[in-house]
C-alpha cells in the first residue's frame, strides 16, 4: 500500500527542505499550507492543499486516507500572544484532533529548543531530551503547549506522538551558535524517517540536531528511534569563525540554550506595551 504523509507548513523553510528529501517512489506527500504550495513537478508524487491549520473541516479533509502527519505549520518566529495562541497552539490542537477523528495514529510534531530556551548552558554537558520546560518567548511557550498536547493525545487516545525539539535547520549554519545547534536538511530527513518508522514509540521528545562536534544536545532518544545522523557543522567552523571571530564565553547568546532569544530584543510583552 502506498504511504500517504500529510506535511503541514509545507511552504515554510523546513517544509521546503524536507519536500524532496522525504520523496519516495511508493509514497505520496500531501503538502498543506495557508500559503500557496508549489505544484507537483514532473514525476513528483505530491498533493497540494491550501488551507489553515486552524480550520477543523479542512484539516479533517487533509487527514483523510493519511498514514502519518508531520506537523510543521505555525509561526516560526516570535509574534504577539494572540497570534501564537491561535496559530501555534489552537492550530496544533486542530491538527491532532483532526488526525484522531480520521484514525491517523502517528503524528510528528515540530517543537523547538526555545521550549527550554532559558535553561543555562553548561560547558561540557549535553542537554537531555526531557528537560523541564523553560521557554524563552511566547513562541517557546507555544512549543511547550505543542508538547503537552502531544502527550495528552498519546496518553488519552493511544496515538503515537513524537515531538522534535529542532535546533537550527538550514542548508548551512549561520553563526557560531549554530555550530552546536545545526540540523542539516539531510539529517532532518533521516530523523523524520526514523520517527515515521519506529515501532510503537508512544510519546517521545527528541532533540533534532546533527552529530555536531560542538553540539549542546543529547542524541540518546533520537538514536533510540533509529536516527543515525551523518553530518557535522564542524566543516563550516573555520569559515564561520573567520567571519565572526572566536566567541566570548560570556556572550549572552551562548549562556542559554535559547541564545539571543533570551535577550531583550525578544521581549514581545514589553514591545506590545510601548
Amino acid at each position: 500500500m502506498t504511504a500517504r504523509i500529510l506535511i503541514t507548513g509545507a511552504a515554510g523553510g523546513v517544509g521546503t527542505l524536507m519536500r524532496p528529501r522525504l520523496a519516495r517512489a511508493d509514497r505520496v506527500l500531501r503538502l498543506l499550507d495557508i500559503a500557496a504550495v508549489p505544484p507537483a513537478a514532473d514525476g513528483e508524487r505530491v498533493e497540494t492543499v491550501q488551507a489553515s491549520i486552524t480550520d477543523m473541516a479542512a484539516m479533517e479533509g487533509a487527514c483523510s486516507d493519511v498514514d502519518a502527519v508531520i506537523h510543521l505549520g505555525g509561526h516560526s518566529l516570535e509574534r504577539p500572544w494572540p497570534d501564537m495562541l491561535e496559530t501555534n497552539i489552537n492550530g496544533t490542537y486542530t491538527v491532532l484532533e483532526a488526525a484522531r477523528r480520521r484514525g491517523v495514529r502517528r503524528v510528528v510534531l515540530a517543537s523547538s529548543n526555545h521550549a527550554v530556551g532559558f535553561v543555562p548552558r553548561v560547558e561540557g554537558q549535553r542537554a537531555s531530551d526531557y528537560l523541564f520546560p523553560r521557554p524563552d518567548t511566547y513562541y517557546g511557550v507555544s512549543k511547550v503547549a505543542v508538547e503537552a498536547l502531544g502527550s495528552l493525545y498519546a496518553d488519552r487516545y493511544g496515538m503515537e506522538i513524537i515531538c522534535i525539539r529542532i535546533g537550527s535547520c538550514f542548508e548551512r549554519p549561520k553563526d557560531v551558535r549554530m555550530l552546536a545547534t545545526w540540523l542539516s536538511p539531510d539529517d532532518g530527513a533521516r530523523l523524520f524517517e526514523a520517527c515515521l518508522a519506529a515501532p510503537a514509540p508512544g510519546f517521545r521528545i527528541v532533540w533534532g540536531v546533527s552529530d555536531n562536534t560542538r553540539r549542546w544536545f543529547s542524541l540518546r532518544e533520537a538514536r533510540a528511534l533509529g536516527y543515525e545522523p551523518q553530518d557535522d557543522a564542524e566543516r563550516f567552523a573555520a569559515e564561520i569563525l573567520g567571519e565572526r571571530g572566536v566567541p566570548d564565553p560570556a556572550d549572552p547568546a551562548l549562556r542559554y540554550l535559547g541564545g539571543v532569544w533570551c535577550g531583550p530584543d525578544f521581549d514581545t510583552a514589553v514591545k506590545e506595551c510601548q
